[in-house]
């Protein structure tokens, strides 16, 4: 049994990485930085493969395809991806072309390269709480890639089912998660943030049970639910006031 996860260096992929190691999958680890996948190799029993590649560029995605192609993978879980906090004005444009690239381009074609590979089984796609809302203003562009993730995954789960085929899909819509996301992202959530080792292991038992969306926290769930009864407007004003209150610079 083989599994490969991106954005295994730290948070959710590395506690994915940890759990799956535990059930006896060897693994294939990849992150822009080689020395954190190298200590985490040493932490685990079965046998580890890592490969230092930035996905935000694209070509190193048909690299990592071409290396693994005939590696007989059974499940791909496409983890890395990052936010961008900022608003319309901001010169942060290189940067959001930058998070488009990894959490959007970056996914689909290794989903798309994976599931018609004939030895992968199941896919796990890392989303956001986000990617199930209508908008989120001051980090619309990271919004707009998770719903860009959760529609895809979605889209092809139905084309699976109707062709009949043994492969599945799953997405992980997590909400605030206690990981490297918050730095990167430069904000500071007011929810309390899930363990990231809960999450992790939380989505890999959904995912063996078929389940296609996968949302830890019960607060989280019921938020998502209710949020379907509220016009567009009124939601967008919610989540303003509530991604202003995550700015550090305001701190």
């Amino acid at each position: 049994m083989k599994a490969l996860i991106t954005g295994a260096s730290n948070g959710i992929g590395k506690e994915m990485a940890i759990y799956l190691s535990e059930l006896g999958y060897d693994l294939y680890l990849v992150a822009r930085s080689k020395n954190k996948l190298e200590e985490l190799k040493r932490e685990l029993k079965t046998e580890v493969n890592v490969y230092e590649y930035d996905l935000s560029i694209i070509d190193n995605c048909y690299k990592l395809y071409e290396l693994l192609k005939d590696e007989k993978i059974d499940i791909v879980i496409n983890n890395a991806g990052f936010g961008v906090f900022c608003n319309y004005s901001d010169d942060t444009l290189d940067k959001e072309i930058n998070m488009i690239d990894l959490n959007v381009k970056c996914l689909h074609i290794l989903t798309k390269l994976f599931v018609n590979n004939k030895h992968t089984k199941r896919i796990l796609n890392v989303s956001s709480s986000a990617g199930l809302m209508k908008g989120g203003p001051l980090m619309s562009g990271y919004y707009g890639t998770k719903s860009y993730v959760c529609s895809y995954s979605f889209a092809l789960y139905e084309e699976l089912r109707r062709n009949k085929s043994d492969k599945k899909i799953s997405v992980l819509c997590p909400g605030p998660v206690d990981t490297g996301f918050n730095k990167r992202a430069n904000v500071r959530f007011n929810l309390k943030s899930l363990d990231a080792r809960y999450v992790a292991r939380y989505a890999i038992d959904k995912m063996f049970k078929n389940k296609l969306i996968i949302i830890p926290g019960f607060a989280v769930r019921m938020g998502i639910f209710f949020s379907r009864f509220l016009p567009t407007k009124i939601l967008l004003r919610i989540s303003y006031n509530i991604q202003k209150k995550k700015d550090k610079k305001k701190k």
